[in-house]
């Protein structure tokens, strides 16, 4: 019997929704039985708190047209997964752009393979804040000094010409407390991802002020990328290449099947509530692996953290030790319709 361990519930019923879609999205006939044999049948995925990766749960069936047998999702449900690939307790992670180039820059041992979406976060602000240049001075709550929030931040505020070094008075506080403090009024502006700004609209609170599906420059790159451990890349080509083909397939499937998609991870116990889950869908760009450039998206946020003195390691080098786009090069040619 197939070894798949998932730590929530309602899987059954997911996979059993998305058998058909699965089934009609693949058009797998000659494609993994042209490879070689699949050299690890086993993929350990982290979950988060976002709706946002939503194409790493719905990858499941895909991955197991590939030919794993052994899908494991771990219920870290910390919000920077890719943290635990370089630990050892994750094979590939879907993650924010941020900690994935701060983690290349420790010399951590994990590799982009490829972007995923665009779009995820809205920075929201509250009375007396009507520009970027009035968040001087003002406080922001993050998770975490270097997690996603604070990096992703920083680099938008320092394109903006605001210092984040130097200008904000940043809040160090747990996830999701730092949306609390917003929603208290205690904090000036908040950085959230799905589901947290709906839930601010939902409840009328704050306002807008940088939408990074809409606003460029922000709308142009991605915000959350696909990484493996090196080891697993080295040791399991194949795999890794059948699971990126996997995580793609599901990106396909959350733009063309959004409602579906978000009944099926609502089931499965991933997201609470459906009506955030299918707006999350309805306005990410899941299709965007086919057109944008990953290797732009992460020489833009290495030259702002580099700027800044918060990562040491030039951006060229930065490409140079944390990428490889050779299956992505590939399966884009495969994956044509």
């Amino acid at each position: 019997m197939d070894d798949v361990r998932i730590h929530l519930p309602h899987r059954r019923a997911f996979l059993g929704r998305v058998a058909g879609l699965g089934a009609s999205l693949l058009g797998m006939t000659g494609t993994a039985t042209a490879e070689r044999g699949l050299d690890n049948p086993r993929i350990r995925i982290p979950t988060t708190p976002g709706i946002c990766v939503v194409p790493q749960y719905a990858a499941e069936p895909f991955l197991r047209a590939e030919g794993f047998t052994a899908v494991e999702y771990a219920d870290y449900r910390e919000i920077s997964p890719s943290a635990h690939v370089p630990a050892g307790e994750a094979d590939i992670a879907l993650d924010a752009i941020g900690p994935v180039v701060t983690q290349i820059d420790e010399g951590q041992p994990i590799v982009m393979l490829a972007g995923i979406h665009l779009g995820c976060y809205e920075l929201f602000v509250g009375e007396g804040v009507r520009s970027v240049r009035d968040l001087r001075g003002k406080r922001i709550p993050v998770n975490g000094f270097g997690g996603p929030q604070h990096v992703f931040l920083s680099a938008m505020l320092a394109y903006l010409g605001i210092d984040p070094r130097k200008d904000i008075d940043w809040v160090d506080i747990p996830f999701p407390d730092g949306m609390q403090l917003f929603i208290d009024g205690k904090a000036d502006a908040y950085l959230g991802f799905p589901p947290e700004p709906q839930e601010l609209r939902a409840r009328r609170i704050g306002r807008v002020l940088i939408n990074t599906s809409t606003d460029k420059p922000w709308s142009q790159y991605y915000c959350c990328v696909l990484v493996a451990h090196r080891d697993y890349l080295r040791r399991y080509p194949v795999a890794t290449k059948r699971a990126l083909r996997a995580f793609l397939r599901a990106a396909d499937l959350c733009a063309q099947e959004p409602e579906r998609t978000a009944l099926q991870i609502v089931e499965r116990g991933f997201v609470a509530n459906y009506e955030y889950a299918i707006d999350t869908l309805q306005h990410l760009r899941y299709d965007a692996w086919r057109t944008y450039d990953p290797m732009s998206t992460l020489r833009f946020y290495a030259v702002r953290l580099h700027e800044l003195g918060m990562i040491k390691s030039t951006p060229d080098k930065i490409v140079a030790n944390g990428t490889d786009w050779r299956f992505l090069n590939e399966l884009k040619k495969e994956l044509k319709t």
